[in-house]
């Protein structure tokens, strides 16, 4: 199947080398809105470019979108007028508007749009997702140096619709309250952002995000009846601490034995789950392609996506970040 690539920054140029270790994918092309940066790729790549998106789109089966979130909704509505398979990076578009009207282009399309949240395919996240019941409260931390690349949209747009998108697949229940409060310290929008999300079914999630940090944290703490987990997207690493079931006491030496004052005896046991050996990037684009291919459901779908840029909207309401522009 023949995979088109639009936008080789920085980001599009990781993904290019993704798709090329990619035996399902055969890459037809390449498109970026400056030439100069598409022909430069090109000859590091050995891939041809396309001197239009529309030109792109004629040669492609499906299309990796990987241009700033500004231009999203444009070239995403092309490919679909087009019946073009779609892997669009996140935030699915710029404003809620524009996802909507996504959203009814998609219905008519008859084609498969995956939505680029690729936490979901960290190591750390894949090797305790199934240990992941029923949580309470999360608590998660995106920290990130400064760098100019990025700020055209809110650190909410950002970094945390990363932890947004993990915490509503972790927790299957409708937003109840959001409560925010950020601060504009370098750029025009908030560059630090603290939100806590309240859920119908009583759990919250405590979610901040910075890009003005002097050190990089991608941490989140799960927390759930009997269990603790412990998620490092970017050390890759996790760490599980469980009560141990009635049946099962006594047979860890290693288990932590706690008495509580009424003298009812506890054991707590730490695991450290085997992180699997993949690349995130990698995994989602094999995932889109096998959706396409066996005609199953998208791993994260355009409503996925489109859930989590509702809440980081509304996260951005209650900070009062002017959203004219992002309507």
């Amino acid at each position: 199947m023949r995979i088109g690539l639009a936008g080789v920054g920085h980001l599009g140029k990781i993904h290019l080398k993704c798709l090329k270790n990619i035996p399902e994918w055969e890459v037809g092309g390449i498109y970026d809105a400056n030439p100069k940066t598409a022909e430069e790729v090109g000859q590091e790549f050995g891939v041809r470019v396309f001197p239009t998106f529309e030109a792109l789109l004629d040669a492609s089966d499906a299309i990796d979108l990987v241009t700033p979130t500004t231009t999203h909704f444009e070239l995403a509505s092309q490919a679909l007028k087009s019946r073009k398979h779609l892997f669009i990076e996140k935030p699915v578009t710029h404003t809620l508007t524009e996802a909507r009207k996504l959203q009814k282009l998609y219905a008519e399309a008859d084609v498969k749009i995956q939505i680029g949240h690729v936490e979901r395919y960290n190591p750390a996240f894949i090797s305790v997702k199934d240990r992941i019941k029923n949580p309470m409260f999360i608590e998660a931390h995106r920290l990130a140096e400064f760098n100019p690349r990025g700020t055209d949209v809110p650190v909410v747009l950002d970094l945390m619709i990363h932890d947004i998108d993990v915490v509503l697949a972790a927790i299957q229940s409708p937003v109840k309250k959001i409560s925010a409060s950020g601060v504009a310290v370098i750029s025009e929008t908030p560059d630090i952002t603290n939100a806590r999300i309240e859920f119908v079914n009583g759990a919250v999630a405590n979610l901040t995000a910075s890009r003005i940090s002097m050190k990089r944290m991608r941490k989140m703490r799960i927390f759930q009846k009997e269990a603790y987990i412990s998620i490092d997207f970017l050390k890759k690493e996790s760490e599980i601490i469980s009560l141990v079931p009635e049946a099962d006491r006594g047979k860890n030496p290693f288990a932590m034995t706690l008495t509580s004052a009424n003298g009812d005896v506890k054991e707590l046991e730490y695991f450290k789950p085997e992180s699997p050996q993949i690349n995130a990037i990698e995994a989602e684009l094999k995932s889109f392609y096998h959706s396409i291919k066996n005609n199953t459901p998208e791993e994260v779908s355009l409503d996925d996506g489109i859930n989590s840029l509702e809440v980081a909207h509304e996260i951005l309401q209650k900070i009062k970040v002017n959203l004219t522009l992002i309507q």
